[in-house]
């Protein structure tokens, strides 16, 4: 019997490494927000939230990718003006890194549906005044599975640029 081929493993996602990165996660918002840790196998894990102009010490690995989100919203946020953060190798063991988590500059859309979704329930969208497509739009809430398929489709992209590049 043929046995079935496992799924390729996504492109994001932690790579197996025994370096060693100390960091600071400094929430510098008025939000709390929620670490997350890309797994080996792409799936995203939690962590202890991080309350507003705080910070979190944290021993994590060269190659393991982490992204931050608002704990309430779910919105991302920024990590080091990026999507994305990926710790890199440091000069010596007691080096910290400082790891700034930021909100993101929404677009007024952006930020009047967050709004929106904080003040009105689910179930009253369609009760809204407004043209369908905002309905639609406020109904669509972020998420963090959606982001993670965005960084990967661009890496995936700019790698299959890069061998174009260097086969011609």
């Amino acid at each position: 019997m043929p046995q079935e081929a496992e799924p390729p493993l996504p492109l994001v996602r932690s790579l197996p490494s025994g370096i060693p990165c100390h960091v600071v996660f400094c929430n510098r918002s008025d939000r709390v927000v929620r670490p997350v840790w890309i797994n080996f196998r792409g799936e995203p894990q939690t962590y202890n939230p991080i309350q507003p102009k705080t910070g979190q010490r944290m021993t994590t690995f060269v190659g393991h990718p982490w992204m931050f989100r608002d704990a309430e919203s779910d919105d991302p946020m920024r990590v080091n003006e990026k999507e994305l953060y990926l710790p890199r190798a440091q000069n010596t063991m007691s080096q910290m890194s400082l790891v700034n988590i930021t909100l993101p500059v929404f677009t007024l859309r952006e930020r009047c549906l967050q709004v929106v979704r904080k003040y009105v329930s689910v179930e009253d969208f369609p009760q809204l005044e407004i043209a369908k497509t905002l309905q639609e739009d406020l109904a669509d809430k972020p998420s963090l599975q959606r982001d993670l398929q965005c960084i990967a489709q661009r890496v995936e992209q700019r790698l299959l640029q890069e061998r174009q590049q260097e086969q011609t």
